[in-house]
């Protein structure tokens, strides 16, 4: 690997690059550090350095810093390509990036980028470069205009995941085996991810208790009428509640119950890997690419948008469709479907709303026509 395209250097990588010996080569493409910089780090410091990167893990999800790796790594294969230098960061060579990754000429399969990728690409950049200290102006006119003209010749309207509607979801339940652990568990995840609102991270990032796991971002308390659920989210801790439902067939609570006591789960993560051809439950907690997977296999097995041709089907559902689904049917007050989603506008919110009825406001009628 080319030394441009290694992990993500942050602050912490300087830290910990204060202890190494002469000997050991820096791993990340940051830029040398000052001679302040060379003497071994005091061996009392050793474990804050190790506490400080991982609160700069923390910082952001693994998501997050997947795509900015990969992104980095993209734009450092094509400098490389092209023959040009990646630092100090230069607005015309970015400039000409994302001009190459709107064209397909980025790399060799011609493949273009949609004006999201480009724009998180850019993104990607402006954060890579800050960690090195090269700030990268993103409002150079090199950048600014050019990105302008991509979004005007290339921004298409957004392609949202379909709603999973409460009828909807009844389908995708009666898909399941009631008599495996697996189906138990899968249909624990979908009745809590509705009726909570849950993001698909959320929805396997959640343990049986508070602070059971390092990796577990938040958890779950059964009471009479309810659940609370505990979350670490986009925009900080926030508690959801969940109410049981008209029956135990639809109820996410009971869904819940059931599935930790037949897995005889009572501590770490809430939902698991189920092994052993069914019959046995492991220790760590799922990828929340199961989420997605299950709400697409479940949607298309119970013919969920059936008037539409297979091939434009798989690509209508993934783990936002219950979100979506839940502010779509939801007919309560705005500020309660907003509330359970975590969302700070009631613009955002509404944006989750597909298949309601569109012109429940006629505006037409109300103006006299």
């Amino acid at each position: 690997m080319s030394p441009d395209e290694g992990d993500l250097p942050d602050i912490v990588d300087m830290v910990m690059a204060m202890g190494r010996t002469e000997e050991e080569p820096a791993a990340s493409p940051s830029p040398p550090l000052p001679a302040a910089a060379a003497p071994r780090l005091a061996a009392h410091l050793e474990a804050l350095a190790g506490r400080a990167r991982d609160y700069v893990e923390a910082a952001s999800s693994a998501n997050t810093r997947r795509a900015y790796a990969a992104d980095w790594k993209h734009f450092a294969s094509w400098c490389r390509r092209q023959g040009i230098e990646m630092f100090p960061p230069d607005p015309q060579v970015v400039g000409l990036y994302i001009t190459a990754c709107a064209s397909g000429t980025a790399t060799g399969d011609k493949t273009t980028n949609s004006v999201s990728t480009i724009e998180r690409r850019l993104s990607s950049l402006t954060w890579n470069y800050a960690q090195r200290g090269q700030p990268l102006d993103r409002k150079d006119r090199h950048i600014a205009t050019v990105m302008a003209g991509i979004r005007n010749k290339h921004a298409a309207p957004p392609r949202q995941k379909e709603a999973i509607l409460p009828e909807d979801l009844i389908a995708m339940l009666e898909t399941l085996d009631r008599g495996s652990l697996r189906g138990l568990r899968d249909r624990a995840m979908l009745l809590l991810g509705f009726a909570g609102g849950l993001r698909r991270s959320e929805i396997v990032a959640l343990d049986i208790g508070r602070d059971q796991t390092e990796d577990g971002g938040g958890w779950i308390e059964i009471l009479d009428k309810g659940m609370l659920v505990s979350l670490r989210g986009k925009t900080g801790w926030r508690e959801v509640e969940v109410g049981r439902g008209s029956s135990d067939t639809t109820c996410p609570v009971a869904a819940v119950q059931i599935w930790l006591k037949l897995a005889r789960i009572a501590h770490g993560p809430l939902f698991r890997r189920v092994t052993g051809q069914g019959k046995a439950v492991g220790a760590d907690r799922l990828n929340d690419q199961e989420v997605a997977r299950l709400v697409k296999r479940t949607a298309l097995a119970a013919g969920v948008r059936g008037d539409l041709p297979e091939g434009e089907r798989e690509k209508l559902f993934a783990g936002h469709s219950l979100r979506a689904g839940l502010a779509s049917s939801a007919e309560v007050d705005e500020r309660y479907v907003q509330k359970q989603l975590g969302h700070t506008s009631a613009e955002m919110t509404r944006k989750y709303q597909r298949r309601r009825d569109r012109f429940r406001v006629n505006l037409t009628k109300a103006s006299g026509l």
